[in-house]
């Protein structure tokens, strides 16, 4: 563009005053960066090759209803199913209620139908011949300082052990790597105990299972096949709902919190507060210049141009925050992720994520400007040269 000098001098022309502003729309967009990061991890989950193949049975009403475990040599039964497991949320927390840790007894072929958690065979045959022995998440395993061999303390958040005590004490017996370090799964941050020695020690759980995990023979038939599983209890007390693995990953989270709008809250707060921000800035920019707007307008300057050079300050404001911004969280996130011991997951912003904050910047840049260019634009030269 011809007049980027004029429009680059006219932005810098109150240089803390535009820094100022360029460090709020940098902190907006490395916020947006960080959360849709967030977002997009919980969305991802059992988005994988091997997810696909997997569905997940669990009760109609809620998650954390229980199943009979007489459903599982039925739903073996169904054609097209492959294989089937089943797992119960165990709700362990280490020392402190607040470190909650994704635990869960489940049956002794459920690593067979995870080929992303990779096992020792060592280990997993240890794991199989420890009652109280558990698998345990690399990552996990970091966070706390844990090793293969270390007796651990855990509490249960639900239920309690043949004592009536919510503390229970585990072998640690082996660890599970993720087969894809770049995969988004976190089976690395989770630990797994044996469902059998879960049964016996707790009064709550009497052939009762959390959820089924079934294997597809294939994946074109998973919809015909979930169905299939579901008119095996209609009419029922224990009706269930059986969905892609994906599916079922969103509707636990949504159940404990809906991330997509809590996201979307806080990026419209902030946005709004942005948009208030900034518009101030262009308005009082384009006020303390109405006399050489009106010397523009004197020597040639159309009114479009006079329109489209304001708008274009406003657009390349946001622009250079914004950028700034995204690339800042695209830096920070792995870093986020690591100091969390993947406790909290943000991936880098992909090219969706990029062209959807490059249109938000876009459209802020314009929005925030199109009155002060509006008011640039109708500018009586006559009036603004005399200062009225």
């Amino acid at each position: 563009m011809k007049y980027m000098h004029l429009i680059w001098a006219a932005l810098f022309r109150r240089k803390t005053r535009t820094f100022l502003t360029l460090v709020s729309i940098l902190a907006a967009f490395l916020l947006f960066g960080l959360l849709d990061g967030v977002r997009s991890s919980f969305a991802q989950a059992g988005q994988t090759a091997n997810g696909a193949q997997r569905l997940q049975t669990q009760s109609r009403l809620s998650f954390i209803q229980t199943l009979p475990i007489s459903l599982l040599p039925r739903i073996e039964r169904v054609d097209g199913v492959s294989a089937v497991s089943y797992a119960n949320w165990f709700g362990g927390a280490y020392q402190d209620p607040r470190n909650q840790i994704f635990s869960f007894a489940v049956a002794p072929n459920y690593l067979d139908l995870f080929p992303e958690m990779q096992v020792d065979p060592a280990e997993r045959a240890r794991f199989d011949a420890t009652r109280t022995g558990v698998l345990v998440g690399e990552k996990l395993m970091q966070r706390f300082g844990w090793e293969v061999g270390q007796k651990i303390p855990l509490q249960s958040t639900i239920f309690p052990n043949a004592d009536g005590s919510k503390n229970w004490a585990f072998d640690i017996v082996g660890t599970v790597r993720v087969a894809d370090e770049d995969s988004q799964a976190w089976f690395d941050q989770m630990l797994l105990l044996h469902y059998k020695y879960f049964e016996e020690s707790t009064p709550y759980v009497d052939g009762d299972v959390g959820w089924y995990v079934v294997r597809v023979a294939d994946v074109d038939q998973a919809d015909r096949v979930a169905k299939a599983i579901d008119a095996l209890s209609v009419n029922s007390d224990h009706e269930t709902k059986t969905m892609t693995e994906q599916a079922a990953a969103q509707s636990w989270v949504k159940q404990m919190a809906d991330i997509g709008l809590i996201v979307g809250s806080i990026m419209g707060a902030v946005f709004f507060t942005l948009v208030l921000l900034t518009g101030n800035t262009m308005a009082q920019a384009v006020r303390e210049r109405i006399p050489e707007l009106a010397v523009f307008k004197t020597i040639g300057f159309s009114d479009r141009s006079v329109l489209a050079m304001v708008l274009a300050e406003s657009v390349l404001l946001v622009l250079i925050g914004g950028v700034i911004g995204v690339a800042l969280s695209t830096l920070f996130g792995p870093g986020v992720t690591q100091a969390t011991q993947g406790a909290v997951t943000v991936p880098p912003l992909g090219p969706q994520g990029w062209l959807t904050a490059l249109g938000l910047m876009v459209a802020i840049g314009l929005l925030v400007g199109a009155l002060p260019a509006l008011r640039a634009m109708r500018l009586n030269i006559v009036d603004a040269l005399a200062g009225r």
